[in-house]
């Protein structure tokens, strides 16, 4: 990890993003719980540590990503958000929110604010995305020959 993405993770888990990595990992459990959200369950955990370590990694969609449509992107993936949505994301998202108004005040605060409404916006809609590392995804988004994930 670049010194960079380090010193900002660090700061982002002191600044509170242990916090909400913690309700994605509390989500997770949760969905392995009710035994039917077993299948968001193993997603909520790759989120959950992309939470807390999000400088360094990104979320892009997997069919734009992998080059091919899968389950997840397609119809399924899209009654799966919904479900996600109600049972879930709605609450996360939220979370994030008064996260990033509490950041946004400072002016130290606002790299942070920004990362929490990308994590709102994925806690809203997390199915059919995989986190990858940045440069993983420049490199892929080059042999594309695509815009910016």
């Amino acid at each position: 990890m670049p010194f960079l993405s380090l010193l900002l993770n660090i700061l982002w888990v002191v600044t509170g993003g242990i916090w909400m990595a913690a309700g994605w990992l509390f989500a997770a459990i949760l969905m392995v719980i009710t035994i039917v959200g077993i299948p968001w369950a193993r997603s909520a955990f790759t989120i959950a540590w992309y939470t807390l370590l999000p400088f360094g990694q990104t979320a892009v969609r997997r069919d734009e990503f992998r080059g091919r449509e899968d389950i997840g992107t397609g119809l399924l993936g899209t009654l799966g958000n919904i479900l996600w949505f109600v049972l879930a994301g709605w609450w996360l998202a939220l979370g994030h929110l008064v996260a990033a108004v509490g950041l946004a005040i400072t002016i130290i605060g606002l790299p942070f604010a920004w990362a929490h409404l990308k994590l709102a916006l994925l806690a809203l809609w997390p199915v059919g995305t995989e986190i990858v590392t940045v440069d993983e995804a420049e490199s892929r988004r080059r042999l594309l020959g695509r815009g910016a994930y």
